[in-house]
């Protein structure tokens, strides 16, 4: 055994107390009964303009020492890579319904002030052009949102031409002239950004009238998406348990004429205890961490609430529920500027990710896409920036885990939650998803979220046998453990072993964990 393979089983082993005993859990699968496609973009990430999130964390300019590609950092494009990010959503959030695409596009741009985040100069330095190179660097696929807060119907319109049309038009012209002749792909186009609130306070009635006119003239004039190819046109849907917009988007979609539609309708759901956010993302103790993971565990009922209303004007599920902004918010970091929105990323927000992903994955009928808030150094990010550093967060490496279930096709499983209680609260003691991959190997994520217990776990299925299995499990020290540019690889996943006898498998797997099993 290497020392480093010492140390991490010293600190797996630290992290259970000598009196606790090992639960049983049994997970059966049933294998033969496949579900709907789980949609990859369930796996976007959000940048919006928004503190570090796009100056140093992914843009540093094409002089900079930090290692980059025409200003884009390479170590970020790197890590996005590797985790196969389906889609980012930019510009906002927020920050989107104060944007004027104009102010960053062409050889000279105009500063403004960022009036949502901390009043910080926003200097347009990245804009539409560096987006897609940026996108296109990582592989992934565009998701635009529209200012419909602030802007014009005519102002978007003309957006959406400069990215989409070719160079028969003036603004295909535009885009040419600024050193990209060849049309932009929109893969998903955001119609607003929270209009009930920071996009506009509007009543969900006057929406729906400007949907109707976004919905008609913001064009994609990229003849060459089609298919699965084809843009997504997203509503703003709810916010947390409001139904309001559920009810009056979905109900004018279903009385809609040839002239208008929607692909999707938003929700925004924080994992957020109390308002202000206050909670700490370090040093917090055991009480937080299971009142942070009750609170996110709500997003399971709260998904099926608006699916119903859904399902109401929408049997066929023709539009999907899209969770563009989810994920924990805690209290800034001290020391970092207000209004940037910058935490650290535990242990604990890594079973938070996983559990979400699962609860995605039990309603991908209905959800096709979601977005973690934010990408990089805000909320809760996938990787830490600072100066030429870089972090990987414990999300990253759930993100990391669970690329095998992008595009998989849904499993059901049978297993008993059990129960993991901290005074008054009682949760579930493990969650698992199952799911059939692309080349059509079978997958269990499971989750435990006891942070004392091990689970003894079987894995089984009444069609099945298995002839091997691999499994990765990623735990830590402690509920608030943390990746730092000190220590970077506290938290990371290690293999874990797994046994196959009589076509079953079976693992011991330690508390506080997240578990991906591989099934041959």
């Amino acid at each position: 055994m290497s020392l480093r393979s010492l140390s991490l089983a010293v600190l797996f082993a630290a992290a259970v107390p000598a009196a606790a005993t090992a639960q049983d859990v049994t997970v059966s699968i049933a294998a033969d009964e496949p579900g709907p496609k789980i949609d990859r973009n369930i796996f976007g990430q959000f940048a919006e303009h928004l503190g570090t999130g796009i100056y140093g964390g992914v843009w540093v300019g094409k002089d900079s020492g930090i290692p980059n590609v025409r200003g884009i950092r390479s170590d970020v494009v790197a890590a996005l890579k590797a985790i196969k990010v389906p889609n980012i959503r930019y510009p906002g959030g927020c920050f989107a319904d104060e944007y004027h695409w104009r102010d960053g596009v062409g050889p000279v741009r105009r500063s403004t002030v960022n009036a949502n985040w901390g009043g910080a100069i926003e200097p347009n330095t990245f804009g539409t052009d560096e987006y897609f190179d940026f996108v296109d660097q990582v592989g992934a696929d565009a998701n635009i949102s529209v200012n419909v807060g602030s802007g014009t119907v005519k102002e978007a319109a003309d957006w959406m031409a400069y990215m989409t049309a070719d160079q028969r038009s003036s603004a295909g012209q535009d885009r040419a002239a600024n050193g990209h002749p060849a049309q932009y792909k929109v893969k998903i186009l955001g119609l607003g950004n929270e209009t009930w609130g920071c996009g506009g306070n509007m009543r969900p009635e006057y929406y729906v009238d400007l949907l109707k006119r976004h919905a008609r003239f913001d064009r994609n004039y990229n003849a060459a998406q089609t298919g699965d190819d084809a843009m997504m046109r997203v509503a703003v849907g709810p916010t947390d348990d409001d139904t309001r917009y559920t009810e009056t988007v979905m109900k004018a979609w279903s009385e809609r004429d040839w002239t208008w539609s929607i692909e999707g309708l938003s929700l925004h759901s924080y994992t957020v205890p109390q308002w202000p956010p206050s909670l700490p993302s370090v040093g917090f103790g055991e009480g937080d961490y299971a009142q942070i993971l009750k609170t996110t565990l709500e997003m399971d009922q709260r998904i099926a609430r608006h699916s119903a209303i859904m399902d109401k004007y929408d049997p066929k599920k023709e539009v999907a529920l899209v969770v563009d902004e989810w994920g924990v918010w805690l209290k800034e970091d001290p020391g970092t500027p207000e209004g940037f929105l910058q935490q650290q990323n535990s242990m604990r927000d890594a079973i938070l990710a996983a559990l979400n992903f699962n609860i995605f994955a039990r309603h991908a009928d209905r959800v096709r896409a979601a977005n973690i808030a934010q990408m990089v150094n805000v909320l809760q990010a996938v990787l830490l920036t600072k100066g030429p550093q870089m972090v990987r967060t414990p999300t990253y490496w759930v993100h990391q885990m669970y690329v095998p279930m992008q595009n998989a096709t849904f499993v059901p499983v049978k297993f008993a939650q059990g129960e993991y209680r901290y005074g008054d609260l009682t949760l579930p003691g493990v969650d698992a998803s199952a799911f059939r991959d692309k080349a059509g190997r079978l997958h269990v994520a499971l989750v435990n979220l006891d942070p004392h217990v091990a689970k003894s776990v079987e894995l089984t299925a009444p069609s099945e046998q298995f002839g091997s299995a691999k499994a990765t499990v990623l735990t830590a020290p402690a509920v608030n453990s943390v990746n730092t540019f000190d220590k970077p690889d506290t938290v990371e996943p290690r293999p874990i072993e797994a046994k196959v006898r009589g076509g079953k498998v079976t693992v011991e797997m330690p508390p506080m964990a997240v578990a991906v099993f591989d099934l041959g």
